[in-house]
């Protein structure tokens, strides 16, 4: 019996690894094959902000504020993904309490599940994935305030922005909050989170700095066109991690709002020269490129959840909408959102976010309402949440813009303006020439 008792015991301890690992293969259910097209799409989302959104930005503005230009881009990415780790992440998608932040267990990305709730890529992919979101959307903001605002208060806006702003509208649209648990917003990948909170805020930042030296009177020409062509294309084909990641698998869905996302882009950018060979007589480079980023803003909300046909009819509306806003907001009011960022992204997200109730129609090809949802108050909650979302990016975003005022300044100097602020601000020329 002794030796009975000895051999099941060898032979438990000997067994033991191998029940353990199969008791963590059962409790590990991610999908490789989704789980590499999260990590893919987190990285075609950095390549949307680092380089794209440099370049598309940078050829825009005037030689001598290039530089000043790219380093505001990568500094508040940087800033952003280190606050998104250290509590951002956790303020936007930890556990759902109070529907207005999340819960602080996963500060300092602690405390992860094995697996994401709901989907099959390990949490840790999908905090990867949402970081590039939180890097991207406030240097979307650059663009309203290129050649005047101080390279430290851009940072510093922008660090207390995606904790104040960014990271709790994302726990209120995409953790669970208020706005889809009560309301039944949608957004599928960020016309109200990312595009509508950049836009908003980018124009209350544009009002609270003030006009350029010389706008509207003086010709402000992009320097480079190419560059923001250039720039342009990367932003393009990052958007297919950015629109077709938000499936969060590699299925139909991701394949969907991929084909939507492009042909999107491709039906506003051709509807932009159009526009333009009619209005100032010839098409442009930088209208192509400024057409395809509004066509691709606009579908982003409905991009997984419409026909490509419903696609093609927001790419034609993207155009047909944000030109001429441009026109209003800067010839009109006399604004100098300098890039167009609240014309561009701001107007393109919201009206796709307000369109998704039209378009999910399984008549028109889309996916269908949801259990007790009608157009009508699929509208109506689409409204809410673009509503509420929109004053809040207003509001706070002029608290924190005069906030940190005290600590630096908004605006540099009449003479650093003047003399840009590659020079004034960094000590560099983007371009030497002998």
């Amino acid at each position: 019996m002794r030796k009975v008792a000895a051999v099941c015991a060898a032979a438990t301890l000997t067994l033991m690894p191998a029940i353990a690992w199969a008791q963590d293969a059962a409790d590990d259910v991610a999908d490789t094959g989704d789980t590499a097209w999260i990590l893919i799409s987190a990285a075609l989302v950095l390549l949307m902000t680092m380089p794209g959104l440099t370049l598309f930005y940078g050829g825009l503005v005037r030689a001598k504020n290039f530089l000043s230009v790219l380093v505001q881009v990568g500094a508040i990415a940087a800033i952003a993904s280190l606050l998104w780790v250290v509590c951002g992440y956790t303020i936007a998608f930890g556990p759902v309490g109070n529907g207005w932040i999340g819960g602080l267990s996963n500060v300092m990305l602690n405390n992860l599940g094995n697996v994401r709730v709901n989907y099959t890529v390990p949490e840790s992919a999908f905090a990867l994935f949402q970081m590039t979101f939180a890097a991207i959307t406030p240097a979307l903001m650059v663009g309203a305030w290129v050649d005047r605002a101080r390279f430290g208060w851009t940072v510093g806006f922008c660090a207390l922005w995606s904790l104040l702003v960014y990271a709790p509208v994302a726990h209120w649209v995409w953790g669970g909050g208020w706005l889809s648990a009560a309301m039944g917003t949608l957004d599928f990948a960020g016309g109200i989170v990312v595009h509508t909170t950049a836009g908003v805020s980018a124009l209350v930042v544009a009002l609270l700095l003030g006009k350029r030296q010389g706008f509207p009177r003086t010709l402000m020409l992009p320097h480079a066109p190419s560059l923001t062509m250039a720039g342009a294309a990367l932003l393009w084909v990052g958007w297919f991690g950015f629109n077709g990641g938000s499936a969060l698998a590699a299925n139909d869905d991701a394949a969907s709002a991929i084909i939507n996302t492009h042909v999107a882009a491709c039906m506003a950018a051709m509807v932009w020269l159009v526009i333009e060979r009619f209005t100032v007589g010839k098409p442009t480079s930088v209208g192509f490129a400024t057409g395809a980023v509004a066509g691709l803003a606009t579908v982003t909300p409905a991009a997984g959840f419409i026909s490509p046909g419903a696609a093609i009819v927001l790419g034609t509306l993207a155009a047909a909408i944000c030109y001429p806003m441009i026109q209003i907001i800067k010839q009109r009011l006399k604004i100098d959102d300098s890039l167009d960022v609240f014309t561009v992204h701001g107007v393109g997200g919201i009206t796709g976010s307000l369109l998704v109730s039209v378009f999910l129609s399984s008549a028109l090809g889309g996916t269908g309402y949801a259990e007790g949802k009608t157009m009508a108050s699929q509208f109506a909650a689409q409204a809410v949440g673009v509503g509420a979302v929109a004053i809040w990016s207003a509001v706070a975003s002029a608290v924190i813009a005069v906030l940190i005022s005290f600590l630096f300044p908004m605006r540099v100097s009449e003479d650093d303006e003047r003399e840009g602020l590659d020079l004034a601000s960094h000590g560099e020329r983007a371009w030497e020439f002998d």
